[in-house]
C-alpha cells in the first residue's frame, strides 16, 4: 500500500508546475555548461536532484544530451580520415551551442526538453 502512495506521490510531484528556484537551477545547468562542461552542471543536479524532480530531469536531460554529442564528435573525427568528417565536426559544434541555447530557454520555461540527436542513457 505504502509503494503505491509514494508511486501516486512523485507522479503528483512531477505533473507540478516547476518553482521559479527550480527552473533557475535546470537553466543554469544548461547556461553554466558554456564555462564547464562537465562539473558544474554534475554539482546542481547531484546537490538538487532530491529536492526538485524538474531539476533530476533536466540533470538527465542534460547528461544525455552531453553524452550523446561527445559519441557524435568522436565518430565525426574518426570520419575526417575519409572527409566527411571536415563536414560534419563543424555541424555537431553549431547544433551543440544552438540545443544549449533553447534547451536553457525551455528549462527556464518550465518545460522538459530532450534536445534533437540524443541518445537516452539516464532514464
Amino acid at each position: 500500500m505504502d509503494e503505491q502512495y509514494n508511486a501516486n506521490q512523485s507522479s503528483t510531484a512531477l505533473n507540478q508546475e516547476p518553482s521559479s528556484d527550480d527552473r533557475l537551477m535546470g537553466t543554469l545547468i544548461y547556461v553554466l555548461s558554456f564555462f564547464t562542461s562537465l562539473i558544474v552542471p554534475l554539482i546542481i543536479w547531484l546537490i538538487k536532484r532530491e529536492d526538485s524532480p524538474f531539476i533530476d530531469k533536466a540533470g538527465k536531460n542534460y547528461f544525455n544530451f552531453l553524452l550523446s554529442y561527445v559519441i557524435w564528435s568522436i565518430v565525426a573525427s574518426i570520419a575526417m580520415f575519409i572527409i566527411i568528417g571536415f563536414i560534419l565536426l563543424p555541424i555537431i559544434a553549431i547544433l551543440n551551442f544552438i540545443f544549449t541555447i533553447v534547451a536553457a530557454v525551455k528549462a527556464y520555461n518550465g518545460e522538459d526538453y530532450l534536445p534533437p540527436f540524443s541518445i537516452r542513457f539516464f532514464k
